[in-house]
């Protein structure tokens, strides 16, 4: 049992190494999004079954939210690609250097995090206000650095 586990952990190492080495921060910021993903599924399923309400319906349900959100950072990460290899090859007048991505992936960085202090709360835990309004002030920052970039591509 024990060489299993150092093995997984080798091998979970051996990824997120890659991923870092290969993206760079937009990799580790990835890792973030999973790390806060697998959590936020985690915490909701003990809030569920703390207050007795968990089910098979909804926990696969939740597993089709987060696979949805997997599809909308897979079209982020496509588009940044595209544009980049666009603008460095067609006379634009820019210079891409992907925003989509890291945008997407910090807007569900916070509001995943906006769920774990929901299912903190539904577990019996206090949580600071000033925690809950700084992620909902990230978030709506993050909406509107996303929507002033677009308007500029106009």
């Amino acid at each position: 049992m024990n060489e299993k586990w150092m093995r997984l952990k080798a091998a979970i190492t051996a990824a997120a190494t890659a991923v870092t080495a290969l993206l760079g921060w937009k990799g580790a910021m990835l890792l973030v999004w999973v790390g806060v993903m697998l959590l936020d599924y985690l915490s909701g399923t003990l809030a569920a079954c703390r207050e007795g309400q968990w089910s098979s319906a909804a926990a696969r349900q939740g597993l089709w939210h987060k696979g949805g959100m997997i599809l909308v950072v897979t079209a982020a990460a496509i588009s940044d690609w595209v544009l980049l290899v666009w603008s460095q090859h067609m006379p634009l007048g820019i210079r891409w250097t992907g925003l989509i991505l890291p945008l997407v992936l910090v807007w569900y960085i916070l509001t995943e995090l906006g769920s774990i202090l929901e299912n903190a709360v539904k577990m019996g835990a206090r949580v600071p206000e000033f925690l809950r309004k700084l992620l909902k002030a990230g978030t709506a920052l993050t909406d509107a650095a996303g929507a002033g970039i677009a308007d500029e591509l106009k």
